[in-house]
């Protein structure tokens, strides 16, 4: 065969590639197209559009005034935002460790194989599917301070009585208590999944050669699970920063705003004080830190070695 006729033949193959290649990529996007629309509709030009309401007085009603950075500056004198920080942050600081350690030591005493152990798995699941609102109205009823469960409990016990979600001291606690038990379950499925990966091989060479249960937990079964540690911690803050329906349903963001969470804050601004813009404001500061919470701890797991 001829070089002219090679090359006739080699680029009628090209030609036919990038047909192929066409018909693939207009049928994926036929496919992805609708579903990025949707993205595209329901999160960035909401996002566009609360960014400019930042920048307004509008309260939802009326496109307002342009006050420029008014509202973030007002920010830095706002005590409510502040209490919504304090409140917030300490949610953080007590749920993200505790759900990390009893979900990666649940999730060990699960990766077992004894009667029901599938029974056992899907009771830690049950309070993260259940639906928010059903578990704050449950909730509210339990920890009420006149008619809960708990002081029932309580005073039958001859304890004295303890103000729980109506205490400005215990609120938070109580409803950080309830959060974790509605959320760790995500923890131990994810760790889990990832224990039931680690080779069985190396936890038997490990036993042979003398290594006990807490030697094996600490030197195998803890770096192993490390990029899901990252996953969840990650997880665990948006999750945490975003805590609202609890709130919503229990304690209104008391007593004396005890439990006032910055999503709770921007959901009062826009919906029940009508400063919109000043809540659209309040809510890009928490973007803003969210982002930053994030990156740094994707960048300090990159730094010691850590993938996800």
């Amino acid at each position: 065969m001829s070089a002219t006729a090679l090359g006739a033949t080699a680029s009628q193959h090209r030609r036919q590639k990038d047909r192929r290649k066409l018909g693939e990529n207009i049928a994926g996007w036929s496919f992805a197209g609708p579903a990025t629309l949707v993205i595209l509709g329901f999160s960035l030009i909401p996002m566009a559009w609360a960014l400019a309401l930042s920048f307004t007085d509008s309260d939802l009603m009326s496109p307002g005034r342009n006050v420029g950075l008014d509202n973030y500056r007002a920010l830095l004198a706002d005590p409510v935002f502040f209490q919504a920080l304090r409140n917030t942050g300490l949610l953080l600081v007590l749920y993200i460790p505790s759900s990390l350690i009893a979900g990666l030591l649940v999730a060990v005493l699960l990766n077992r194989k004894v009667r029901g152990i599938g029974f056992y798995r899907t009771c830690f699941l049950v309070p993260y599917v259940v639906s928010a609102t059903a578990t704050g109205l449950l909730m509210g009823f339990v920890f009420d301070r006149d008619f809960g469960l708990v002081n029932g409990l309580l005073a039958k016990l001859g304890l004295p009585l303890q103000g729980l979600l109506s205490s400005p001291s215990q609120a938070m606690l109580v409803l950080t208590a309830i959060f974790f038990w509605t959320r760790f379950g995500f923890a131990v499925v994810i760790y889990l999944a990832a224990i039931q990966e680690i080779s069985k091989e190396v936890l038997d060479a490990a036993a042979i050669d003398g290594a006990g249960a807490w030697a094996r937990f600490r030197h195998i079964i803890v770096p192993s699970v490390r990029p899901m540690t990252i996953f969840l911690t990650v997880w665990g803050v948006i999750d945490a920063l975003q805590f609202f329906d609890l709130v919503m349903t229990t304690t209104k963001g008391g007593p004396a705003n005890a439990t006032v969470t910055i999503v709770y804050y921007v959901w009062q601004l826009a919906f029940s004080f009508s400063t919109a813009g000043y809540g659209a404001a309040v809510a890009y500061a928490l973007f803003a830190g969210t982002l930053v919470l994030i990156v740094a701890g994707l960048l300090l797991a990159r730094r010691k070695g850590v993938t996800t």
